[in-house]
């Protein structure tokens, strides 16, 4: 644990200040390029580094220049979360080299049981953005095919899904499930049936969803996690993180993705009750704390690189203030520490978890910010954080997650949502409005672009 110093004071003051002089001062269309091509120079690199070492695997690890592999077969997590990053960046002969690596090599056919909510986010989005930014229906068919492979996850009796399920067999494992794993496949799966014309997917993944909904205690929360066969809870933690998050996201992405009102009413439900329960206002700005879901007890007062992505949805969803409030809260806690932890206890300022793994939360709720205010002060947020990943995570092969955001010592992992979030929300926020159209798009929890459903 990190306790207070002389050092991290004078470190806070010294950001303090800068923050202050900053937030005003204008952020020119060539400081706006410069950040832009910064970006691009290190996906670029990143990228360079799993080609010499990884290609074809999953993961690059920087440190001991070689490949990681999720499962017995690699499944090819960086290129098909980087894919739409590249188009977004202009990065043509990337694009070009990951989608070659993704159409020959690919293949759900693995001897192994995969986790539903890792494998929809990363590939199954991937593929799916990937086939309406490209048009190749290559991407399609094997969304398809990996869509079909992870359907029997949602045969429970309370049709929540099951956490694992084996690609060949279709046999599933772990029924104690969260609110974020059963609820973070309905753009997926919505997806899916939009381009297939095939109801079953997004079917499934509604009734499952919204199980967890109709669930909610009498404060209009929800918990840890919930048994997917019986329907009752076995954690009452109720929060804005691990666990939690994107459930509350993608009610609010859906209904916008999809037009159904549905998860609009159990947005809005919810959203008024974290706004009433979980917020913990202070002078840093406002931090967001864990309670009973049952009887709104406060229960524990950390936060962390997670729960930053709130700030960004409270503004999509209309309430900038909030957003605005929270989003201090999130600055802080990255310039206390240069960089931001895992975790750390608001109430005692203190380090809980110190890691950081390239994590894009703050980055995302920082672009969306300046995206829906115009204000400054949101610009030199983000170049703060991509100038912090870039002074401290940095390798001579790519980028390493740090063990601790204090020391900054390395550690071998650099996953695969660099590419796709991190990296492609280092850019948006720079780069001109245009690039991606709140109008046209919605982005996924693993910032996968999908296409807006016309409304009938």
């Amino acid at each position: 644990m990190i306790k207070n110093s002389f050092l991290f004071t004078a470190i806070s003051l010294l950001f303090s200040v800068s923050s202050i002089a900053q937030k005003d001062a204008p952020f020119t269309e060539a400081m706006k390029k410069e950040m832009c091509n910064k970006v691009k120079e290190a996906a670029q690199h990143a990228w360079k580094g799993y080609k010499d070492y990884a290609w074809g695997a999953d993961d690059l690890k920087p440190l001991t220049k070689n490949a990681k592999t999720w499962y017995k077969t690699s499944m090819l997590m960086t290129p098909v979360d980087a894919f739409d990053t590249f188009t977004l960046l202009g990065l043509t002969t990337e694009a070009k080299e990951a989608k070659e690596l993704i159409l020959t090599k690919l293949d759900f056919n693995i001897d192994n049981d995969v986790q539903v909510f890792e494998i929809t986010i990363r590939l199954l989005a991937g593929l799916l953005t990937a086939y309406e930014m490209d048009g190749d229906k290559k991407f399609l068919t094997l969304a398809k095919d990996l869509g079909d492979r992870l359907m029997p996850a949602f045969n429970s009796k309370t049709g929540m899904p099951y956490r694992y399920v084996h690609l060949q067999t279709g046999k599933t494992r772990d029924g104690i499930n969260n609110p974020a794993e059963i609820g973070t496949l309905m753009m997926e799966f919505g997806k899916l049936s939009k381009i297939t014309g095939d109801k079953k997917y997004y079917d499934a993944a509604k009734k499952g969803m919204m199980y967890v909904y109709e669930h909610r205690s009498s404060l209009d929360l929800v918990g840890e996690q919930i048994d997917v066969e019986t329907g009752k809870w076995v954690n009452n933690r109720s929060h804005i993180g691990a666990y939690i998050d994107s459930y509350y996201e993608y009610l609010y992405k859906s209904w916008l993705l999809f037009g159904d009102t549905d998860f609009k009413t159990a947005y809005d439900v919810h959203n008024a009750a974290i706004k009433k329960n979980y917020i913990s206002k202070t002078d840093k700005g406002w931090f967001m704390h864990q309670v009973d879901m049952n009887t709104g007890k406060e229960i524990g007062t950390t936060y962390g690189a997670l729960e930053a992505f709130y700030a960004g949805l409270c503004a999509f969803s209309g309430d900038v203030e909030t957003g605005r409030q929270i989003q201090e809260a999130n600055y802080y806690m990255w310039t206390r520490f240069n960089i931001e932890p895992e975790e750390f206890d608001f109430k005692a300022d203190t380090i809980t978890s110190a890691y950081y793994i390239l994590r894009p939360e703050n980055l995302e709720s920082a672009f969306y910010m300046y995206r829906l205010t115009g204000q400054a002060k949101y610009l030199w947020q983000g170049k703060t954080m991509v100038q912090s990943i870039l002074d401290h995570c940095r390798n001579d092969v790519g980028f390493a997650s740090l063990k601790n955001v204090v020391t900054y010592e390395k550690t071998n992992s650099m996953e695969s949502f660099f590419f796709g979030e991190t990296l492609k929300y280092a850019y948006l926020i720079f780069a001109p409005a245009s690039t991606l159209d709140f109008k046209k798009v919605v982005l996924t929890t693993e910032a996968h672009p999908f296409k807006i459903e016309k409304k009938k």
